[in-house]
């Protein structure tokens, strides 16, 4: 029997909109424990990783980056338990929170793949730096920090090496990306699947073409699923809606393709805000999602 253990995440710092540390709750309420143990898997619910509030007026101005300090300690939480987990031999599934705790997941991850892969399935790149940001918020940050761009104090979190490689990256469902986005993914030269991608090649196609491009190159897969990838019509509760965006439809059949991969070591789901949501939809979402993930199947 697989072993899942889950991880919340309640991270709002990364970012100014509020309700978005109540996603594992929220994550929790629409019944994930139930729906994977369904599946003949153990999960172990280890709780959620306390995250510090800075005062007010505390934060440093040396810096143009939102909450560093609390999100620098978070992070760093979270690296120390997903290490623990995968020690163990479990499966860190992580709830968040912001994407901001990608940070930590893959800093604790990569402690244990020489070629970890990651696929970033969001309207984002998340690949801004305090010098690109237009907002210096750090959720708009991780990916860029896992590759070793950015302030210090983020990417030598659990570790001063970069996280993971920019060529074992696949990024699919972008339809949002800053300038200074654009050029590095153009300098470092990352996969991405952009919506244009999504739509003209057939979500079928780009599975097929991410699975078989990071199975040759990776040692283990980090799914890092933002809910605002999928069309805000489907994933209503989150912060940065971006419409035109995957469909309901095209995600499960996305995870489900993973599924029979089995190329995913970790993953996480982050962004889902119930105060911005309808009748907590897009935890809901994100529950079907994992079942998809985790091999559910119709039949």
């Amino acid at each position: 029997m697989e072993k899942i253990s889950i991880i919340g995440v309640p991270m709002d710092l990364g970012q100014l909109r509020r309700g978005v540390d109540m996603g594992p709750s929220a994550i929790r309420y629409a019944g994930v424990i139930e729906r994977l143990e369904a599946l003949n898997i153990q999960i172990d619910d280890l709780g959620d990783i306390e995250i510090g509030r800075p005062a007010r007026f505390s934060e440093e101005h040396t810096t143009g980056l939102r909450n560093l300090k609390a999100v620098s300690e978070g992070s760093m939480k979270l690296a120390e338990k997903v290490d623990t987990v995968i020690t163990e031999g479990s499966f860190p599934l992580v709830l968040g929170g912001d994407h901001s705790i990608a940070i930590g997941t893959l800093a604790g991850v990569a402690k244990h793949y020489k070629n970890l892969g990651v696929i970033w399935y969001d309207a984002h790149g998340d690949l801004n730096t305090e010098e690109t940001s237009p907002s210096g918020n750090i959720h708009g940050m991780p990916l860029a920090v896992s590759l070793g761009i950015g302030d210090k104090s983020l990417t030598s979190i659990y570790g001063e090496q970069p996280k993971i490689k920019p060529e074992n990256v696949v990024i699919i469902g972008a339809r949002s990306l800053d300038t200074g986005e654009r050029e590095l993914i153009k300098e470092l030269g990352i996969k991405v699947y952009t919506m244009h991608e999504v739509d003209r090649l057939g979500m079928t196609k780009v599975m097929e073409e991410s699975i078989g491009y990071l199975k040759d190159r990776t040692d283990g897969v980090h799914l890092s699923l933002d809910l605002d990838g999928i069309d805000p019509h489907d994933a209503p509760g989150v912060g940065t809606p971006v419409i035109g965006g995957i469909s309901y439809r095209e995600s499960h059949l996305a995870m489900e393709m993973l599924a029979e991969s089995n190329l995913i070591t970790s993953a996480e789901f982050v962004e889902v805000n119930p105060i911005l949501d309808e009748k907590n939809q897009t935890a809901t979402v994100a529950v079907a999602l994992m079942g998809s993930l985790f091999g559910e199947k119709l039949l």
